[in-house]
């Protein structure tokens, strides 16, 4: 499994500490956010996660800022992507069992390390449960007009 992780300036501690798990799994990852808390404009590091995911160069996206909300608005632009934002575990289970979420959205700010890392291990764990969540799925994107 290959990773690509992102981050904005809220997110730099929790992103060192995810990959300091990444490097004892031995889990491939690539990292795309920015690497120290000055102030930054995240759709800067957005962007590249989405691609990465939407293309399959990566398996699975995680971001992390201050709320979540504007990296999960702007990586769910992408057509491909289905990015949740999860403040727990049970929601992470949901959005892989459910929504088959490809990038896993943590806020920094409201959300422990302890937590976030936890959520991790659930996202990377969790399979896509299909059948009828699949047909739900298939009616996310619009179609173009």
């Amino acid at each position: 499994m290959k990773i690509a992780i992102g981050n904005d300036h809220a997110g730099t501690v929790y992103k060192f500490k995810i990959i300091e798990v990444f490097k004892k799994k031995q889990i491939e990852f690539k990292n795309y956010g920015t690497n120290t808390e000055d102030s930054v404009d995240y759709p800067d590091f957005v962007h590249p996660v989405a691609n990465a995911v939407s293309n399959k160069e990566s398996d699975i996206g995680i971001l992390l800022c201050g709320s979540a909300n504007g990296v999960a608005i702007t990586a769910n632009k992408y057509n491909k992507i289905r990015a949740g934002i999860c403040w727990n575990k049970d929601i992470v289970k949901l959005i892989r069992q459910h929504n088959n979420a490809n990038i896993l959205c943590i806020p920094s700010r409201f959300v422990s390390l302890e937590d976030a890392l936890l959520m991790v291990d659930i996202f990377i764990q969790t399979e896509f449960e299909g059948g009828r969540h699949q047909n739900r799925i298939n009616k996310i994107n619009l179609s173009k007009s």
